[in-house]
């Protein structure tokens, strides 16, 4: 079932199915970026001028979070000071170099996430299950 919302950006309505958005960057400063699907358009939503869009926001992230979706598997992960939540059905390839990150790329973007097994063993093991789960294959 579609997850509409209706967000106000540069002063121009959205209304968009959050069911597509793959990829959500939370900030520390509390901004949330998420990219439109299908064109890779930045939203930027700022809690201090943006108050009821946030809270859209993160009403979505809690509920894909928290509870199973059909055909989504949702983690957060913290890369570079940020927490993304990645729908991670959405990513098309994953690559494990040899001294073990994982890099693959947001849907819809061209941003990079890298994973590394001894600052961040927690999404990095998520990452790992998700690849063995769904692909059958398993880096070594």
């Amino acid at each position: 079932m579609a997850y509409w919302v209706k967000l106000i950006y540069e002063k121009k309505e959205y209304v968009i199915n959050f069911d597509r958005v793959n990829a959500f960057c939370y900030e520390k400063n509390g901004r949330v970026t998420f990219w439109l699907p299908d064109c890779a358009i930045p939203i930027i939503i700022n809690p201090q001028t943006d108050l009821e869009d946030y809270h859209k926001i993160l009403e979505y992230l809690e509920q894909v979070t928290t509870v199973a979706v059909e055909n989504a598997y949702w983690v957060k992960i913290i890369y570079e000071r940020n927490e993304y939540v990645i729908n991670l059905n959405c990513i098309s390839s994953f690559c494990q170099e040899t001294n073990g990150r994982i890099t693959f790329w947001l849907p819809d973007g061209t941003i990079p996430i890298i994973i590394n097994p001894v600052s961040n063993p927690d999404s990095y093991k998520k990452v790992l299950q998700y690849v063995q789960k769904t692909t059958g294959h398993s880096f070594s």
